[in-house]
């Protein structure tokens, strides 16, 4: 199975007669194995919305989106829980880390949501820091690291399960340019060394420079890949 996930003529509407937004429409892409994607456009030009797609928060009006060979935009709701729990990491522009839990207890306990047997746990929390270089910093809380480290903290998070999919919204858009540019080294690592898929939606030159594939989004249509 060569790609991860792939849509087939997606198309999203929000709302409908003469209200309706067309999001997206008509949307081909496909990520492969082992490759970092990136998905580029204007504000508005539906990157975050094919990434819900994508993840599974979301389901298309029309068309198909497939994860592993399967097609899960008409699955059930707990079904497509279950999948993102199991086979995909989710990072956002917000770090969403927990305030009085160290870097270690922020990991662990996204362990215990996707459902990780015990036993793993503390091998995996280290593994992960230690993929985005925080193991130093295991012990601190988010008050006690850097914007960058926050971040960092944030991705050993998302795949301290091992997902093969890992999807990204701006994750680099608080950050300055120096913090900008270890996170997208990050990531880099996260394919080139875990053989992880990313797909993630960024502005930032510097993620740029990492990518294996970028796709340009313009009114809901992809314009150049």
């Amino acid at each position: 199975m060569p790609y991860i996930a792939e849509t087939k003529e997606m198309e999203r509407v929000f709302g409908s007669g003469v209200t309706a937004v067309r999001a997206l429409q008509g949307v081909n892409i496909r990520v492969e194995k082992g490759r970092l994607l990136i998905l580029r456009g204007r504000s508005g030009s539906g990157k975050t919305t094919l990434l819900n797609l994508l993840g599974g928060l979301d389901r298309p009006t029309r068309g198909e989106v497939f994860f592993q060979g399967k097609e899960i935009g008409s699955l059930p709701d707990r079904t497509r829980t279950k999948i993102r729990r199991e086979g995909m990491g989710f990072i956002f522009q917000s770090f969403g880390l927990f305030p009085l839990m160290s870097a270690a207890e922020n990991v662990e306990f996204g362990l215990r949501l996707s459902r990780i047997p015990a036993r793993e746990w503390k091998g995996r929390v280290s593994e992960s820091l230690e993929l985005v270089g925080l193991t130093k910093r295991a012990n601190h809380r988010p008050y006690e690291l850097s914007g960058g480290e926050q971040q960092r903290c944030a991705i050993a998070r998302a795949v301290a399960h091992r997902p093969e999919l890992l999807l990204a919204d701006e994750p680099t858009a608080e950050l300055d340019s120096r913090m900008g540019k270890q996170i997208s080294g990050v990531f880099r690592r996260l394919v080139d060394e875990a053989g992880m898929s990313i797909v993630m939606t960024t502005h930032d030159p510097s993620v740029m420079e990492v990518a294996d594939v970028v796709y340009e989004l313009e009114d809901g249509s992809i314009i150049k890949s």
